[in-house]
């Protein structure tokens, strides 16, 4: 049995990898957040600790998925967003190399400039925020200095539920419980990310022993104003709650980190591979709508 350490496995993501991968691989989940019974402790800022503890654990395969995902946060705290997204990561380059094990790395969509409007393996990152700063240069170094590695860039994350859903689903749910009015921006374009197909895509890549760099998004691109209309129509609330659209400026006092009018990937690369799993972003967004919220409103 294949072992596996996943660092940063307390979030949203980490929860789909706990699904996918816990009964078929021997996993050790670690994290600054102790959340589940399933994790222990581990800031992956400190190498020492780090390196120490993987190094015990003695994997096949090293999984970085931890990072700071709030762009205020790294506009207002560059220092921290810097340690954790990318010194972090150079520790874990060093520690896959040492032990002669591969890295999986999980970038972002939020590298692009949103110049463009869809955005494939091949195209060149230009980060407009800090904390797409933050995600390039980690994803600069691995390519640049791991041995072996797996870089999967995800777009829009669904999934997490109730407890670890920090996402665009989860805030529009929360608005819908106690308002019957949404402003949502007509101006933001991207693809979603249901977390359980990106797990599993990810386990088909490690069972085929693929490496490299690859966008991993569902099939199918969006705005947040077609997302919220799909959430709507779930609960059969189209025609009791009316959607408003403004332009992202209606909200910059909370969300003033600059983001790209489009974060919409394409997986080319593993749509020549024949190695793509992901399913309609449509059908996973009611898939994760059933199996976390049906009784949420």
């Amino acid at each position: 049995m294949k072992k596996f350490y996943i660092a940063g496995s307390g979030g949203m993501l980490g929860e789909a990898f706990y699904q996918i991968f816990n009964n078929k691989y021997e996993i050790k989940y670690t994290d600054i957040k102790c959340s589940e019974k399933w994790l222990s402790y581990l800031d992956f800022r400190n190498y020492d600790s780090y390196e120490r503890d993987v190094k015990n654990f003695n994997p096949d395969y090293l999984f970085h998925l931890g990072a700071h995902t709030n762009l205020e946060y790294c506009e207002l705290n560059k220092e921290d967003a810097y340690n954790t997204n990318t010194l972090s990561v150079m520790h874990a380059v060093k520690i896959a190399n040492n032990l002669k094990i591969p890295l999986l790395f999980i970038s972002t969509a939020g590298i692009f400039d949103g110049k463009k409007d869809l955005y494939d393996d091949f195209d060149t990152p230009n980060p407009l925020s800090y904390y797409g700063v933050t995600k390039y240069e980690a994803e600069k170094y691995v390519i640049n200095n791991c041995n072996k590695y797996l870089i999967c860039r995800p777009g829009w994350m669904m999934g997490g539920g109730l407890n670890k859903d920090k996402k665009f689903v989860k805030k529009i749910l929360t608005q819908i419980k106690t308002k019957n009015i949404l402003h949502v921006v007509n101006d933001k374009n991207g693809t979603p990310t249901y977390t359980i197909d990106f797990a599993n895509n990810v386990e088909l890549l490690i069972r085929k022993n693929i490496y490299g760099l690859y966008n991993l998004v569902c099939e199918g691109v969006t705005s947040r104003k077609e997302v919220t209309e799909k959430i709507l129509r779930y609960y059969n609330l189209e025609n009791k709650i009316k959607i408003i659209d403004v332009e992202s400026s209606y909200f910059k006092d909370d969300y003033f980190a600059i983001r790209p009018l489009s974060e919409r990937l394409q997986n080319k690369k593993l749509n020549l591979l024949n190695l793509n799993i992901m399913r309609n972003w449509k059908i996973c967004l009611y898939e994760y709508l059933y199996n976390k919220y049906n009784n949420y409103i």
